[in-house]
């Protein structure tokens, strides 16, 4: 069995589905003073800890909103508003796995709802996204609870891997960034898609796979 591990911000979408988000939340009144608070106390008490990825981990905007109604508007945001900004050459590799009979797997730090969403709009069935603290149908404001996100994405494919009998040296990982970096060197064939400057550094370096654009595709060749 092969492994295809796809990040989906920056990799399979265009951009940050979560902020996306936040601005549809907003225009269908689920973002009050109360969420507007509670995210900017979630700054204030967790920075000592979290340092320059705090807005990475807050997601104190989902207070007290119903985790029920909150899948729904994901499911409904992702088709009309996540869908139409897909990369086409990343979105052609995965299915190119699953024809192949792969197991495809989407590991990333976006709303669990929404990357659930998406991987049921492609077809995929392996997910592992953020999951936030809930408590009576509603979220909390505290840490997410599994957050894919630098060394912890590593964990949790590895995790994964282990779980479907795979192994990462055998697998393929897609991603964007320096935050993916821990993951694209622990797999087999690691692809760089629309590479941020230190991720495109360690693929000059490493000879990875590059995907860079709509119309091209190479391989990088270290200099």
């Amino acid at each position: 069995m092969t492994l295809a591990i796809f990040d989906i911000d920056g990799t399979l979408v265009h951009g940050s589905t979560e902020r996306r988000f936040w601005r549809y939340l907003l225009a269908h009144g689920r973002q009050g003073p109360r969420q507007i608070l509670a995210y900017a106390l979630f700054l204030l008490r967790f920075f000592p800890i979290y340092g320059v990825d705090i807005a990475k981990k807050n997601k104190a905007y989902l207070r007290n909103l119903e985790t029920a109604d909150v899948k729904a508007l994901a499911a409904a945001f992702v088709t009309t508003e996540v869908l139409p900004h897909l990369f086409a050459p990343a979105v052609q590799r995965l299915q190119q796995h699953l024809r192949r009979g792969d197991t495809v797997v989407l590991l990333s730090g976006t709303l669990e709802p929404i990357a659930r969403a998406l991987a049921d709009s492609l077809g995929v069935q392996k997910v592992c996204a953020t999951v936030c603290g809930e408590r009576e149908g509603r979220y909390r404001s505290s840490p997410p609870e599994i957050h894919p996100f630098g060394r912890a994405k590593l964990h949790l494919a590895a995790q994964l891997a282990a779980e479907l009998g795979c192994e990462l040296r055998h697998a393929t990982a897609y991603g964007d960034s320096r935050h993916d970096l821990h993951l694209l060197q622990a797999v087999g064939e690691p692809v760089a898609v629309l590479p941020d400057a230190s991720l495109l550094v360690a693929a000059l370096a490493n000879d990875w796979e590059v995907i860079a654009d709509d119309d091209a595709q190479r391989r990088v060749v270290p200099h």
